[in-house]
């Protein structure tokens, strides 16, 4: 659950917008669902075991594919170093029509991203650059159209494609998982990822009650809803549960200090005002935002299943950032949205046990995005507050990790705009869904 990149979005056309048809699959037909055919999470690659987290992320790349690999395992070194982006302008072009397997271009995506996010912000947001060598930005380019993904590092890359078990028999959990690639931060850049991973790992329960809500609505089947719903609220607790334990393994300082210019994206920042030219690729600079918890492919789906309605800005930025998911999973969300209405069931009912089971949902959602907003307080406001009295004393000290954040994030999102207001509206948005009358 990326924490640095929420923000509200700008009224104006932006170029990502029209960049996202570069890098968006072909439209696929909406799938259709009626009492003959029920909802199946079946077209859409979501996975009974790990909903939306890629199962068994390869490792390696095809021997032909090293040089990109000797260099994103060691994007950190290298940026330490500040010899990243000498070594990357070295890096051969590569053909990625040698890439066959969905699995082999999900870690190139995730390989090309942790470069492109550290050759942009090697040396902080005062030395950015203005292209990306076409030896990177080609084949990225490339790899992103073939996934429908955009050219910068996603939710999708960052949590779902970059984690293996260091005991492939062992258990899926913090002291058994590791990071593919990495970046500058430590054990806190690990902490936040697998952190965010078990999140995703807990909503798998809520995923799968998703078919049976919907099919139970078809059939106006109140008790089999009502169980579904149960299922889908214990699973959000399990969710917010886990969550808690970014108290545990990221360090606020390490996060606000140092990890959030690597996530941060070229829209909406003033470090980075034009965006960023893919050499070879387009001569216009294009914008993306960085990573995002709203990148999630869970939040929307639940908020389509239980009715929540967010107002106009809001709405438009969520809308827009399923561009950065997976196209199949972008058109779970667009098809649960084209289902009778649970909300409408549930009032139609008038069910105490079915009434009572899809109101404990929505508590559940209402406590996950409160809490969320509490770790963001704790790990960009407060940070923010500390680095900007450092600032104002005078006092910028290397000795203490908050002043070395980018200024121009301080307190937003790396999106670039603000980041609380963009969340509340959201949870209040999610308390309007209780009143059923």
């Amino acid at each position: 659950m990326f924490m640095g990149n929420i923000g509200v979005p700008t009224k104006k056309l932006v170029k990502d917008e029209a960049a996202a048809l570069l890098f968006s699959s072909p439209p696929m037909a909406t799938t259709i669902t009626d009492s003959q055919k029920p909802f199946s999470l079946d077209p859409y690659h979501v996975s009974e075991e790990f909903g939306f987290i890629l199962p068994a992320p390869l490792a390696e790349l095809p021997p032909y594919y090293q040089p990109w690999m000797d260099i994103a395992q060691h994007v950190t070194e290298l940026i330490y170093s500040h010899m990243l982006r000498s070594h990357i302008l070295k890096m051969p072009l590569l053909n990625t029509q040698l890439l066959e397997s969905h699995r082999e271009l999900r870690l190139a995506h995730l390989a090309l991203s942790v470069m492109t996010m550290g050759y942009v912000w090697q040396e902080g947001e005062d030395d950015t650059v203005k292209m990306l060598p076409r030896n990177l930005a080609i084949p990225y380019c490339e790899v992103s159209q073939r996934l429908g993904l955009p050219p910068i590092l996603t939710h999708a890359d960052a949590v779902l494609a970059n984690w293996r078990k260091r005991d492939p028999q062992g258990l899926f959990d913090m002291e058994n998982l590791e990071l593919l690639v990495t970046l500058p931060g430590g054990d806190s850049v690990r902490g936040f990822f697998m952190v965010t991973l078990l999140v995703e790992l807990a909503a798998v329960p809520a995923i799968k009650s998703i078919p049976l809500v919907i099919n139970g609505v078809q059939c106006d089947d109140a008790e089999t809803v009502t169980r579904a719903l149960e299922e889908f609220s214990q699973a959000i607790q399990g969710m917010t549960d886990a969550l808690k334990l970014m108290h545990v393994y990221v360090k606020p300082e390490v996060f606000y200090g140092i990890m959030r210019i690597y996530l941060s994206g070229w829209k909406d920042n003033s470090s980075m005002p034009a965006g960023l030219v893919y050499e070879g690729v387009q001569a216009e600079p294009m914008e993306y935002s960085g990573g995002s918890a709203a990148q999630s492919s869970l939040l929307h789906c639940f908020d389509e299943l239980l009715g929540v309605k967010h107002e106009a800005m809001s709405g438009a930025f969520l809308t827009r950032m399923r561009n950065y998911m997976p196209p199949s999973h972008k058109r779970l969300i667009q098809d649960i949205s084209l289902q009778p209405s649970l909300r409408g069931f549930v009032q139609q009912q008038a069910c105490e046990p079915l009434t009572a089971a899809f109101q404990l949902c929505v508590t559940k959602l209402l406590a996950l995005r409160s809490y969320h907003i509490n770790v963001v307080s704790r790990f960009i406001i407060v940070p923010a507050a500390r680095a900007r009295q450092l600032r104002n004393q005078g006092n910028i000290s290397q000795e203490e990790t908050v002043s070395r954040a980018p200024t121009a994030l301080e307190e937003k999102g790396t999106g670039g705009s603000g980041i609380m207001s963009f969340l509340k509206t959201v949870r209040d948005r999610t308390r309007d869904v209780f009143n059923l009358k």
